[in-house]
């Protein structure tokens, strides 16, 4: 990749500095829930500041079209000044040297989901120059992550570049080095399962993954969340994959623990085992490498013990670590470990595309 990245060789001053910035944000009654994206934000919007740049920040937030970032951008003022605008009234020539504004919600025109390449047009017309620093959202091929790239002198900012590093050392770890992933859809995470069994000496699948492989086993998984439990049988069978042994069901208590061969059929695994996690927590002094992303539960019904222990343990080992995913980043912050961490990442699924690919549409596009 041949990026430009951001520093103190880019001349900013008195210029306007589009910025693509990664502000999704969980957002309930009209409060930020979790300000640590737009944390992460700060360092490229400060150094655009510090060099008088005017500074206009572009974000999504959600999926429908009606969301605004109107209370993103009462959290970001609490750390730097900043005032929100609707893009029909931006007036850029207006703004002086060390202002920011933050644009709402990209979104809310269909045009940035489709990529339209006038749209995109439209918005690199605002600035002087673009910073792309909203590396969670780099995997997909919208107009401001694709299209203003094309229309700008691009650059790369300071947490993108971050992300890039931390990223690509951990496909290349010191040895042995453990690869953990949760959530679900193992058709679509079977490409990088196959890459870490080769790359790293061990690799544990939790979550609804787990699920997957239980089943492509022949042992019953009730009625827990699975796709079509048809592992191949070369991954079935790989001794680098650590085994699950005992599951947490749902029940009204809070959830029962069983062997992975007691499961009823009308019962649904909801979490990974107090043994299977023992077992797993006793390997991990012996790594020097470690990258997690997925929680091992169903984390939004509460069944999130496994997933604590796991952040609780990789926060006492001497390993060099990486987690990322927006719930597995939350649970982290939850229990106070953020900063016990080699590197946290506001990637979730660009984090895994880039883990396999090396790459990602957006950093292509400020390549080319």
């Amino acid at each position: 990749m041949n990026i430009s990245w951001l520093d103190d060789t880019v001349d900013v001053a008195g210029k306007v500095v589009l910025v693509r910035a990664g502000l999704n944000v969980p957002i309930q009654d009209g409060i930020v829930q979790n300000d640590f994206r737009i944390r992460k934000a700060l360092p490229t919007l400060e150094f655009l500041r510090e060099r008088g740049a005017k500074i206009v920040v572009i974000a999504h937030i959600g999926r429908e079209r009606n969301e605004t970032l109107e209370p993103v951008a009462r959290a970001l003022n609490e750390y730097i000044p900043t005032t929100f605008v609707q893009r029909e009234t931006l007036d850029a020539s207006a703004l002086v040297a060390g202002e920011v504004v933050l644009v709402e919600n990209m979104r809310t025109d269909v045009r940035e989901i489709e990529n339209d390449d006038v749209f995109a047009k439209e918005i690199a017309e605002i600035a002087d120059l673009f910073v792309q620093d909203a590396f969670a959202v780099l995997h997909r091929e919208h107009a401001s992550i694709i299209g203003v790239p094309k229309y700008l002198p691009s650059y790369g900012g300071l947490l993108l570049r971050e992300e890039i590093n931390a990223l690509t050392h951990a496909q290349s770890p010191k040895h042995p080095a453990l690869f953990i992933l949760g959530g679900a859809k193992f058709a679509t995470k079977e490409p990088l399962i196959r890459k870490y069994l080769e790359a790293y000496d061990s690799v544990f699948v939790g979550g609804a993954l787990a699920n997957e492989f239980l089943a492509a086993q022949g042992v019953a998984v009730g009625v827990s969340v699975i796709e079509d439990g048809k592992v191949p049988a070369d991954i079935l069978e790989n001794t680098k994959i650590a085994p699950v042994t005992d599951v947490v069901v749902a029940s009204e208590g809070g959830g029962i623990t069983k062997s992975i061969h007691e499961v009823a059929l009308d019962e649904k695994i909801v979490d990974i085992g107090p043994d299977t996690m023992k077992e797993l927590i006793s390997t991990l002094p012996q790594y020097k490498s470690i990258v997690w992303n997925g929680p091992f539960g169903w984390y939004e019904g509460g069944y999130d013990k496994a997933t604590v222990a796991l952040a609780q343990a990789l926060a006492r080992t001497d390993a060099h670590i990486i987690i990322g995913g927006g719930d597995t980043v939350a649970i982290v912050q939850q229990e106070g470990l953020e900063n016990e961490f080699d590197f946290v990442s506001t990637g979730g699924g660009a984090m895994l595309e880039f883990l396999l690919k090396g790459t990602l549409p957006g950093l292509e596009a400020l390549s080319n």
